[in-house]
């Protein structure tokens, strides 16, 4: 069988006349042949093929934080009437420029954000004084050009995030806790139940790839909350 790790060791690959495995690195003989299905996070192997890698192994694993958190979290530091209003008006905005959604998430891996463009924005555009959200209106977001990708890549990284600014660094901390909140499992009991084998092998098979996927989703939360804490 010719199974998918993150760590792969071959790509198959298409031409008009073949498929071919190509090998990326030295396979010993008797070693076992792995593809790969793409940059796939557990909770998309799970519901895509029916298995999950263990956590700590898939260098592709997720974490969503959805947008409605990172509201919650600005609602929360408003403290006045004028305040609410602009904040549902900063909120209007970002949907009419489709960088948030009802629905929508936040995407963080091992590494840092994998929409730095969406959260950037996001978080720019609602620690806005009033003055500052008048210009960017008035210049209808003109200004964003100056925000290259490299600069938003750069500051959602796990090198980054530390040095963002207060209140942008408090707008994340506070959407990962809600997040990581909503889990019922608590992460110190799943951590106990991944080490504890005869506890583990007692697991029926659906039980152990739900586990693997929520405890890495709640690794990479956990990491995030002390990338940001104050």
């Amino acid at each position: 069988m010719l199974n998918h790790v993150s760590n792969h060791n071959a790509n198959l690959e298409y031409t008009p006349e073949c498929l071919k495995m190509v090998s990326v690195r030295s396979i010993r003989k008797g070693e076992e042949v792995f593809n790969t299905y793409g940059q796939m996070a557990n909770w998309q192997l799970l519901h895509m093929y029916g298995f999950a890698e263990p956590y700590q192994s898939n260098s592709n694993d997720t974490a969503d934080i959805p947008m409605s958190n990172v509201y919650k979290a600005a609602v929360q530091v408003t403290r006045s009437e004028a305040e609410q209003r602009l904040l549902v008006e900063k909120w209007s905005l970002l949907c009419e420029m489709e960088m948030v959604g009802d629905k929508g998430v936040f995407i963080f891996g091992k590494s840092g954000s994998l929409t730095d463009t969406e959260m950037y924005t996001t978080l720019k555009i609602l620690c806005m004084s009033v003055e500052e959200f008048e210009d960017f209106r008035e210049n209808e977001g003109w200004e964003e050009a100056d925000d290259d990708e490299e600069k938003m890549l750069q500051a959602l990284s796990n090198e980054g995030l530390p040095s963002l600014p207060p209140l942008w660094r408090h707008l994340v901390h506070a959407a990962a806790r809600f997040t990581l909140a909503s889990y019922g499992e608590d992460m110190l009991r799943d951590k106990v139940l991944l080490e504890d084998k005869d506890g583990y092998a007692k697991l029926s098979s659906r039980q152990r790839r739900a586990l693997q996927v929520r405890y890495g989703q709640k690794t990479i939360l956990h990491q995030l909350l002390e990338l940001t804490k104050p």
